[in-house]
């Protein structure tokens, strides 16, 4: 068990655990709460050498850093987490850097990032016991949510645009969660389901709104830090020092919560002392749904909504509802926004595929693409230790992976068709 309290990013109001359950009441649904940690008791309770021999190769292996009362036992099966760290020596010696890593995150069950936080709120929601957890999500939350409540057996109903791609929605579908197709973008899914949980005292797993989603995510920086120091010269003999944290995270950011947690899980570790250095911070965010490039361009923290236009849906928000906290992570980190197109994100989507054989939805490549005009624009250094974290499966995107690909060779079944082709 880990004490934990909460503050309100805000206004910095403290309010002890089942005090409430989500947001600062003075400021209702914009009150997103930090969780506080007891880092002494943390400390007490394990070190880096006893993480770093533990055998549960899943986010469960950081329980005692995590929000929790029963820790594993409340935990759904599905094994989320412990995602690979590919060193891509292809693709650094394309673009002039030394150490550049791939985190792949669509290795999880559900095949996004998203797995990590509805595991934690899966598994908070088993603690206190509810009887039905819902979320609104542009597919990749919904999705996570429905196969990891599926695992605990809990009913979930899903709020999500009907615009949403036909492979998220039937994913939706075939964890038996009840799919309620919203004739309108996602902000809108996102209220509806916020009103429908107060109406009907459904736990409610939306992004910021519930403080445990960022606890989940912030997983990630826990295993790039520790990976890290397993990949590191002498891996081996590392095994009873601290983690190791790169120079910069590369992420794509719609809504917020994702470059908040890896903030929160960086800062974590910072507190506990396991990390010397505050890796850089990097948000990519579409050019047509760039809210919170904006706020940090401008120099502010107000978010000013935007009308979202893009092709990668699981970064496309009018609205970040963790914008304040996504724009801090950035400044706070002396990192950067940056944003692309959608023929960039294209274009990333293919060459991530050739060169490293990494298959990303359209949000995810668009990390992938900030770091190349990062490069370009002369941002990073060539000895920096890079990660780009990829949040999604191309699978779970085809249309618009085939738009980055092209079409294939229709031939007649002879092989004098085959012989007319040319071949490298």
């Amino acid at each position: 068990m880990t004490d934990y309290y909460f503050k309100c990013t805000l206004c910095d109001e403290e309010y002890e655990r089942g005090r409430v359950s989500y947001v600062c009441p003075a400021h209702g649904d914009e009150g997103i709460l930090d969780t506080i940690l007891d880092y002494k008791k943390i400390a007490a309770a394990t070190s880096p050498k006893k993480i770093l021999d533990s055998r549960d190769y899943s986010i469960w292996r950081y329980a005692d850093l995590l929000p929790l009362d029963s820790s594993r036992e409340s935990a759904p099966h599905l094994h989320v987490g412990w995602t690979p760290l590919y060193h891509a020596t292809k693709t650094a010696a394309h673009l002039g850097l030394k150490n550049l890593y791939f985190k792949d995150d669509g290795r999880n069950p559900t095949a996004s990032f998203k797995d990590r936080a509805s595991a934690l709120v899966v598994a908070k929601a088993r603690e206190l016991k509810v009887d039905t957890i819902t979320t609104a999500s542009t597919g990749n939350a919904g999705a996570a949510l429905a196969g990891l409540a599926a695992a605990a057996h809990v009913p979930t109903v899903i709020f999500v645009p009907k615009t949403a791609p036909q492979a998220k929605i039937a994913q939706l579908l075939i964890f038996g969660s009840r799919v309620l197709l919203v004739k309108g973008n996602y902000d809108q899914a996102f209220d509806l389901c916020l009103a429908a949980s107060k109406e009907f005292g459904w736990y409610c797993r939306n992004t910021a709104y519930n403080p445990f989603t960022v606890e989940g995510k912030k997983t990630a920086s826990f295993e790039i830090c520790e990976q890290l120091s397993l990949v590191a010269k002498g891996g081996a003999k590392r095994r009873d020092r601290a983690f190791r944290a790169p120079d910069r995270i590369f992420v794509s950011v719609g809504d917020g919560n994702i470059i908040s947690g890896l903030w929160k899980g960086l800062r974590d570790l910072a507190a506990l002392g396991w990390i010397d250095t505050m890796p850089m911070l990097m948000g990519v965010q579409a050019e047509g749904s760039a809210a919170c490039y904006n706020a940090w361009k401008a120099g502010t923290e107000k978010i000013a909504p935007v009308r979202a236009t893009t092709l990668a849906d699981s970064i496309s928000a009018d609205m970040p509802r963790d914008g304040v906290r996504a724009v801090r992570a950035v400044r706070e980190t002396n990192g950067a926004y940056l944003t692309v197109s959608d023929e960039e994100i294209l274009t990333a989507i293919k060459d991530l595929a050739r060169a490293e054989a990494l298959f990303a939805e359209p949000a995810a490549a668009a990390a992938y693409a900030g770091l190349v005009k990062a490069v370009k624009r002369g941002i990073v250094k060539a000895d920096e230790t890079i990660i780009c974290l990829i949040t999604g499966s191309g699978l779970k995107d085809i249309r618009s992976a085939m738009q980055a690909a092209g079409e294939g060779t229709h031939i007649e079944p002879t092989l004098d068709a085959v012989r007319q082709l040319k071949f490298k």
